[in-house]
């Protein structure tokens, strides 16, 4: 009897220690095979997460690239349209421009024309027929006539002539007013005399 007790408190004993015995060792060991199959999916898990977010990143892109494309399509032709736009006005504007000028060129051309034969209009009205009639003898008319015979001028005046008419330098850079004026007080002094050829 005292022997079974003695046995059965050993068998209790070790019963007791036996879950200390297996759980010191167990903290110390490299995980069971069930501990990794149940760690495996949580893994898993967060892995597949990426993966399809990673997915969805990628389809999105796919699907937003060709659009962004397209803006960047439309964009750039408004570009090109309101360059071209601009280039257009600015060409037009340049010819509007180069018109208008041209035109008033004209106009200023015209003007002068008709200012100008106005002048010759009242000098000749202004000229006496006999004046008229030897300035046309001498030199067809025209005032700045020097041919380099030592007569010059619209009356083929001479130097000393001129001078003794109130003229200093050349007759013929003189106005053609002042040759008109001057030959008509040379007239009143000598008559036609200066001009032996054309006078008569």
């Amino acid at each position: 009897m005292r022997r079974t007790t003695t046995t059965a408190l050993a068998v209790a004993g070790a019963a007791l220690a036996a879950p200390a015995a297996f759980a010191a060792p167990a903290a110390l060991d490299p995980p069971s095979p069930e501990q990794t199959a149940l760690r495996a999916p949580l893994g898993g898990h967060l892995t597949v997460a990426a993966q399809m977010r990673h997915e969805r990143q990628a389809r999105l892109r796919e699907r937003l690239t060709p659009r962004a494309v397209r803006a960047a399509r439309r964009l750039a032709d408004l570009r090109d349209a309101d360059f071209s736009a601009a280039d257009e006005r600015a060409t037009l504007r340049a010819r509007t421009v180069a018109e208008v000028r041209e035109r008033s060129e004209r106009l200023n051309r015209a003007a002068r024309r008709e200012r100008e034969q106005q002048a010759e209009a009242e000098q000749a009205a202004a000229t006496p027929p006999h004046l008229a009639a030897i300035a046309a003898c001498e030199s067809g008319g025209v005032p700045t006539t020097d041919t380099g015979n030592g007569f010059y001028g619209k009356y083929q005046f001479t130097l000393s002539t001129w001078a003794a008419v109130g003229g200093s330098g050349n007759p013929a850079a003189a106005p053609e007013a002042e040759q008109d004026m001057r030959a008509a007080l040379l007239y009143e002094r000598e008559g036609a005399a200066p001009w032996p050829v054309c006078g008569q």
